[in-house]
This record gives C-alpha cells, structure tokens and sequence, in this order.
C-alpha cells in the first residue's frame, strides 16, 4: 500500500492528484503545515527538511514531487500518463514536465514566503513585486503552447499533474493575466477534473 505524507496548499497535492487520475490504492497521512507537524522529529526521519511530499512504498521512501510522480508512472503503471520515449511527444512532455520545478515554481515560492510565511514587518514588497513579474512572464510559453490544445501535449499527462498544479496556484496567487485566455482555459480544464477536486479537497 502506498502511503503519501501530506499537507495541504503544497505540491503534495500534486501526488493525490495524480494517485486519484491513475486509481491507485493510497493512505493519506495528513498534516497540518505547521512546525509542529512539519518539524518533527518524526517527520524529520522521513524527510531531512521537514517537507512534503513524502511516498511510502513498501520498504521505498522517496520525496520530491517530480521524482515521486517518476516513480509512480515507472513502478505502479504500465506506460500511463507519458509517452514513450520514441513518441514525437516525449521531448515536449520533458520540457513541460520539468519547466514547472524550473521556471513556475520559485517564484510561486518567492510570493507565498513574502506574502504568507513572513510576519508583515518583514515582507518585502520590493522582492514581492519581483517575484509577481517573473511569475507572469514565466507563464506566458505555457500560454503559448496551449493554442489549440486542451493539455500541454494534447492529451492529459504527468506534465499537466506538475504544470497544471503550479498553473492553478499561479492564478490563486493573481498573476495570470487577463490576456493568457489560453491558460485561463486550460486552468479552468484542470480544475474541473474530478481527480484534482478530489485533491484540493484532500
């Protein structure tokens, strides 16, 4: 049985999401995002920095969101959700998959520490603002490279459980822009699926 330590608004969401679109059987460990949930010594043992996700698979322990989805798709699926790495597809699903740790997310990251994490006396708004402008401008290739389509490659993938994750988080957080009606689309796509409502609602 696989177990998923967990806590809500974080990419752990992106693990259920995906565990929910594959039917897997799953454990939910729920914590709250607080230290002393997260900080525990008990946590601490599964992972060194107090974060989530973490994945449970037997005697396998893994984190990090992008290798915890790897994993499942290797072990627990029988090509499900990518395409084979001979497909025309497998590049672009690459580079999707991955833009989202590399391009989407430190900002995300940025913006949530100065707006939430950190007490108002030491939130900078220089460094906010920073962050916002980036945010949009790394959103503007997905918007891009959804025209015409309703998920990044086409049909709904692994990179659309990273992507389309820090995709609808980008959104609560006020920087897709008006004109991205691409991704405004696709967004609404995402969120309407019953596997990500399943999720968010975990």
């Amino acid at each position: 049985m696989l177990t998923l330590h967990f806590a809500p608004n974080s990419r752990a969401g992106r693990i259920v999401w995906l565990l929910e679109e594959l039917g897997l059987d799953y454990e939910l460990n729920r914590m709250d995002f607080h230290p002393k949930d997260m900080k525990s010594n008990e946590h601490r043992a599964r992972h060194p920095l107090g974060r989530v996700p973490v994945l449970d698979d037997g005697n396998v322990r893994i984190y990090e969101s992008g290798a915890i989805v790897e994993y499942i798709l290797a072990r627990h699926t029988d090509g499900a959700l990518k395409p084979a790495v001979d497909s025309p597809l497998f590049p672009a699903y690459l580079q999707w998959f991955h833009y989202c740790e590399g391009m989407v997310m430190p900002p995300v990251n940025t913006i949530v520490v100065q707006t939430i994490l950190l007490p108002p006396e030491r939130q900078n708004k220089e460094a906010l603002g920073q962050a916002q402008r980036l945010l949009t401008k790394a959103l503007a290739p997905v918007d891009e490279q959804l025209e015409g389509k309703d998920y990044l490659i086409g049909d709904f993938s692994a990179a659309d459980v990273m992507l389309g994750h820090a995709c609808f988080m980008s959104q609560r957080l006020g920087c897709v822009t008006d004109e991205m009606l691409h991704l405004q689309a696709y967004i609404e796509r995402v969120s309407t699926r019953p596997a990500f409502q399943k999720a968010m609602s975990s």
